[in-house]
């Protein structure tokens, strides 16, 4: 559900804002998805305890209602564009040309490993923090309860909103693939780092967690915006459905992949993380090497002076 609401909304944007707005307006609706799926586990349980975990779920349904009334009202209408090529219904299916948009499709490469890592370390990052804190403070004495395995997985989160809404404004000043290739160059030190080092001390992991999150977060949004941005006016709703699916089919398997590395290690250990994390280094790399080889275009407002 919460694919569909992101999607939908972002063609929503998509359709009625262009240029250099169209970025901003990109970034700033992934950031509020962000914040608002991590406050939603905030509010659950206050409402859950003022009330009972019934009113929970009402309050949430009344919140998908009112979303809909200001989508309804507050939405400009356009009228219908006029279909491009072959008319036939068939034609909706057709999503060569998008697959054909070289620069559409280095964005959406990229956003899918993007979401392949972050998916990876939302999984995991808890059980992570959760084993290191069993090596560092023994059982029953895991570190404390104000920076905890949770408490900590949070904050990478909230911190990854606010460095993907700067990195955004970050990939129109020095240029949007730039400002990726440094991304996914971090991405693959970080990932390596957070595996064979941060194995060995309880605050190392939690500060490389939360710097490593910011990271990942960093070219989020300009991935997303450059997908939108780089696709033809009359499909741009087929290369956003390419985008996501790329997108969440990767989100799905770097978790998969992780814990299937890690049962062929043996089980947790500290070599077992280290390898379970350094393969999202591999997978970046080869993105990176995707990335340049397509060349994808700058969009309108963003540095020229960015290859």
């Amino acid at each position: 559900g919460w694919a569909g609401t992101y999607m939908t909304g972002l063609k929503l944007l998509a359709d009625r804002v262009e240029g250099k707005l169209l970025s901003r307006a990109v970034t700033w609706h992934a950031a509020s998805m962000g914040i608002a799926s991590a406050l939603s586990f905030v509010f659950a349980g206050i409402i859950s305890n003022l009330w009972d975990w019934h009113a929970a779920f009402l309050v949430a349904a009344g919140g998908a209602a009112g979303a809909w009334l200001i989508a309804t009202i507050f939405a400009p209408r356009q009228s219908p564009r006029p279909a491009q090529g072959s008319a036939s219904a068939w034609a909706l299916f057709d999503f060569r040309p998008v697959f054909a948009n070289r620069s559409a499709m280095a964005y959406s490469v990229g956003y899918c490993i993007h979401t392949w890592e972050m998916g990876a370390m939302r999984g995991w990052a808890v059980a992570f923090l959760a084993y290191v804190a069993l090596q560092d403070y023994g059982p029953g004495d895991a570190a404390t309860p104000l920076l905890g395995p949770t408490v900590m997985a949070t904050a990478m989160a909230l911190f990854g909103v606010w460095a993907s809404v700067s990195g955004n404004e970050l990939s129109i000043r020095l240029g949007r693939q730039r400002l990726v290739r440094l991304a996914m160059a971090l991405s693959m030190i970080f990932a390596l780092a957070i595996g064979f080092l941060g194995a060995f001390s309880y605050p190392l992991a939690a500060v490389l967690l939360v710097l490593y999150g910011m990271v990942i977060w960093l070219d989020s949004s300009s991935l997303t915006a450059g997908a939108a941005g780089s696709a033809a006016p009359g499909r741009r709703g087929a290369t956003l459905a390419v985008h996501s699916m790329l997108g969440y089919g990767g989100g799905f398997i770097g978790p998969i992949v992780v814990g299937w590395i890690l049962d062929l290690a043996g089980g947790p250990s500290h070599l077992a993380w280290g390898l379970a994390f350094g393969h999202i280094a591999l997978a970046m790399l080869g993105a990176r090497i995707i990335f340049t080889w397509l060349r994808p275009k700058n969009l309108e407002g963003d540095n020229p002076a960015s290859r």
